[in-house]
């Protein structure tokens, strides 16, 4: 169950969204134009919302941010079905299987509710 300190939380994730410029990152990524076979992690409409995920899923996974509430406010297992591609061809050229795990475990729990 979220709390009023996941709300507050929240609050400074949007802001935090704001400031990276996650609207716009996320028109780019839901365009017809956008092909996730072809995305690189290093597009900036990418890697800011991979970057996002990354955070958000960081704080779910340490209990400081109530899962919940998150997926009610941006629909992580969609956006990683796009970005996914680009993750894990990051993991592979940087030989790093840790790269976005926690977005990646986000979705995945998402996904299962």
């Amino acid at each position: 169950m979220a709390t009023h300190e996941d709300a507050m939380v929240l609050v400074q994730l949007m802001r935090w969204g704001t400031e990276l410029g996650i609207e716009n990152a996320s028109r780019a990524v839901l365009a017809d134009s956008f092909d996730p076979r072809t995305a690189a992690s290093t597009d900036e409409s990418v890697a800011k919302l991979l970057e996002f995920g990354e955070g958000v899923g960081t704080l779910c996974k340490h209990g400081l941010l109530d899962g919940a509430l998150a997926h009610d406010m941006w629909a992580f297992a969609f956006m990683w079905g796009r970005l996914e591609p680009a993750a894990r061809r990051a993991r592979e050229r940087f030989k790093e299987p840790r790269l976005f795990e926690n977005f990646e475990a986000l979705a995945r729990a998402g996904a299962a509710t």
